[in-house]
């Protein structure tokens, strides 16, 4: 809630004196000038915490609404104010007073309700540096009857002086009173402030020949010990249970108008986007927001995995709420995962106002409905979470246009905009802002859907903002990681068709552009032969053998593995999945391991996915399920048996390994590189092998140098570099 009010806006006694035996009470004050207060500066011999009986919701409206607290008193506390902290005491001397320290136990043991939500309010304080407590001793005495406070609007300070005690009786009974001054009133009042101001200053900086600053180490420990820890809803919510007892007519008057409009305070606070941590957003993610503000709010965000791309693109969309206290966004997601994680995050910044499209949701009559009273001018607030498969349906697209050009759109894993069915659809796209987050906004093999999402986003390389793996890793947003290549050569049998394909395709490569002439049938032979590196059956052995080393080191749980897509024909000719056959050999291989595919044939995903979080599932085969976005932080080895030659599916695996994690100190990968024999190439062929060795190593190079191991995984890639002419440290400084 956006306070506006400013000190001079209030209604103040025409005499500014306050007194608990005439019309303008001393309850008045505080319940009127806290929530407005920025600062609060007090100077008391003694406070009651009774006061939080009457006074709570002001006090838990100066808490919400950003206000610091300085506290200069003694450490030691009235009699009356001590036992008032606890239940059913009734003391008479409030002017006795007991050191806090020496009752500590029995303090904690019985609290009121009262007492603990003043400690509860000083801890929250506290704990955000928002309150500062300076025990002091005048001329090495006590402070004993000193009152004066000093509180700051962000514009106007003014000051209280008088009999006034910030106790209970003192508010609501006692006939006590103090004076207040104002800078508007006159200019002996504005003196009189800045005469109080000073002399705040110098005791609180212990420039004060008076004063003495006794060391504030103890009271600390006291709020920290007895104080609960608190969020901001929570204080409000106990503020409201307080001050039942019965008092006068006029004071209940008060209050019952501060509850109301306390009630209609915390439904705001329930209701308002906020950042969903009390430190707020890092400064990296305030740098995309201006990068993409920069860019007439347009652009990509390519960002390494693990670096928070979801709450840096959300945090975009709060500081747009809180420029226009409204929020309107579209959310485009790949997967049913994605859909339900997202729908996670959104919450957490309390956006409430969410519609779910796609995986069996009943999204059509509410979307309609919101298109209708939006185009009769009732904007509603909404945030829009669609898988793409969802966005694309001619139903949806019909709703859409009608709201479109009021919509924030967030596109995750933005390379999916150029798939051919989403693309087509782009040109009746026309968001006014619009945001593209993805590891690897560029589509391998697919120029033209790259140059689509390019220009959809208004963007291109190296785009509105980037967050590499190398500065990730340096900032510690993942975790470090060893890596480890595994060499795996062709069968005999495979090699010879890999040659076979090797040579036709002779016929069109174009030696002095070292590059494939362009003709149809060109695609066709390396997907062909790239079908036989993927299918390598010599990966499964190497697989076993992984497995053995991780039995070894005692490192078998937590481990995923890809594995190749698609069928084979056994040794007794029969069809078989791959999938199925790493699933027989690991069986067969080490029984005792548990293991479990991930896969859109499974059944109860979740269900799966906590089952390896809890070290049920030791090891999980999928095949791409697990590529986009899904979180699973517990995961701390990595094989990849699946060589695509596609870099997005090797970075997005990748990603899924470096998550942090409190029991992860660091992340193996193990990955398989499928380098055809050499033996019996000469000549042209060998160069062809040479180009399509270098892309691969461009996949596995620059990942290997940021490794815990480098050295070791370079000896390794090494050799195969010796074999094709190839220089690692050379392919590596031209990837950085």
């Amino acid at each position: 809630m956006k306070n506006t009010l400013l000190f001079k806006d209030l209604n103040f006694p025409p005499t500014y004196k306050y007194s608990s035996d005439s019309n303008h009470i001393p309850l008045e004050f505080y319940e009127e000038t806290f929530p407005i207060a920025k600062t609060i500066d007090l100077l008391l011999g003694y406070f009651s915490s009774n006061a939080i009986k009457v006074l709570s919701k002001s006090f838990a409206e100066f808490i919400y609404n950003g206000g610091k607290m300085r506290f200069i008193t003694n450490h030691f506390l009235s009699d009356n104010d001590f036992e008032n902290l606890l239940e059913n005491v009734d003391v008479k001397n409030e002017d006795k007073i007991i050191d806090i320290f020496n009752d500590l136990g029995k303090l904690e043991k019985n609290l009121s309700q009262e007492g603990q939500h003043f400690f509860d309010c000083l801890k929250y304080l506290l704990k955000n540096k928002r309150l500062e407590l300076i025990p002091v001793k005048f001329n090495g005495f006590d402070l004993a009857h000193c009152k004066k406070m000093i509180l700051f609007d962000g514009q106007d300070y003014i000051s209280t002086d008088g009999s006034i005690n910030f106790t209970l009786s003192a508010l609501i009974k006692n006939s006590e009173s103090f004076q207040l001054d104002a800078p508007w009133v006159s200019n002996v009042s504005k003196e009189r402030i800045e005469l109080e101001r000073n002399n705040f200053e110098r005791i609180y900086n212990n420039d004060h020949p008076n004063y003495n600053h006794i060391g504030n180490e103890e009271i600390e420990r006291v709020v920290r010990i007895v104080g609960n820890d608190k969020n901001l809803k929570d204080l409000l919510d106990d503020s409201l249970k307080l001050g039942k007892d019965s008092y006068s007519k006029k004071v209940n008057r008060i209050k019952k108008e501060k509850e109301e409009r306390f009630e209609t305070l915390i439904h705001k606070i329930e209701n308002t986007p906020k950042f969903p941590f009390p430190q707020g957003p890092r400064e990296y993610q305030k740098e995309a927001f201006e990068a993409w503000r920069s860019n007439n709010y347009s652009g990509v965000f390519a960002m390494a995995t693990g670096t928070g791309k979801t709450i840096t693109s959300l945090n975009c969309l709060l500081n747009l709420y809180n420029e226009n206290e409204s929020y309107r966004a579209i959310i485009l997601v790949p997967s049913i995962a994605l859909l339900n994680q997202w729908e996670e995050e959104v919450k957490s910044f309390n956006f409430r106002k969410i519609l779910k499209v796609g995986g069996g949701n009943n999204w059509e009559k509410d979307f309609a409905n919101y298109s209708s009273n939006f185009s009769w001018g009732l904007k509603n607030d909404l945030i829009i979470i669609s898988t793409y498969g969802s966005f694309v349906l001619d139903r949806f697209q019909k709703q859409f246009q009608k709201i479109q050009e009021d919509f924030l759109l967030i596109a995750d894993e933005a390379h999916n905009m150029g798939a051919n069915n989403i693309q087509s659809k782009l040109p009746q796209v026309r968001v006014p802002k619009k945001i593209g987050l993805s590891a690897t906004p560029n589509r391998i093999y697919d120029p033209v859907g790259t140059l689509a999402i390019d220009s959809f986003f208004n963007d291109s390389p190296p785009y509105t903002y980037s967050f590499g793996m190398e500065r990730a890793l340096d900032h510690g947003f993942l975790t470090e990681y060893k890596y480890h290549p595994i060499i795996v050569e062709l069968t005999e049998c495979e090699f010879e068709e890999y040659t076979e394909i090797s040579k036709k395709l002779l016929k069109f490569f174009d030696f002095e552009n070292g590059k494939f002439k362009n003709d149809p049938i060109v695609e066709i032979l390396l997907l062909k032969r790239k079908s036989i590196i993927h299918k390598a059956s010599n990966k499964i052995d190497a697989f076993s053998h992984i497995i053995s080393e991780l039995k070894r080191i005692n490192k078998t749980k937590y481990v995923f593995a890809y594995i190749p897509e698609g069928y084979v024909q056994n040794s007794e000719g029969n069809t078989v999945k791959i999938l199925d056959q790493y699933l027989i050999k690991v069986h067969n291989d080490y029984p005792e391991i548990k293991m479990n595919s991930y896969t859109s044939h499974d059944q109860n995903l979740k269900e799966i996915l906590r089952g390896f979080e809890d070290g049920k599932i030791e090891i999980l085969f999928a095949m791409k399920m697990l590529d986009e976005g899904v979180d699973v932080p517990r995961a701390e080895v990595g094989i990849f048996a699946s060589s695509t030659g596609n870099p997005r599916q090797f970075i997005q695996r990748r990603g899924r390994l470096l998550r942090k994690h409190k029991d992860k100190t660091h992340a193996t990968i193990y990955d398989m590189v499928v380098i055809p024999k050499l033996n019996n190439y000469i000549g042209e062929l060998q160069n062809i092998e040479r180009n399509l060795v270098k892309n691969e190593l461009n996949r596995v190079g620059y990942f290997a140098s940021l490794s815990m191991n480098f050295y070791d995984s370079k000896e390794i890639l090494d050799e195969v570099c010796q074999k094709y002419n190839l220089d690692l440290d050379t392919i590596i400084s031209e990837l950085q």
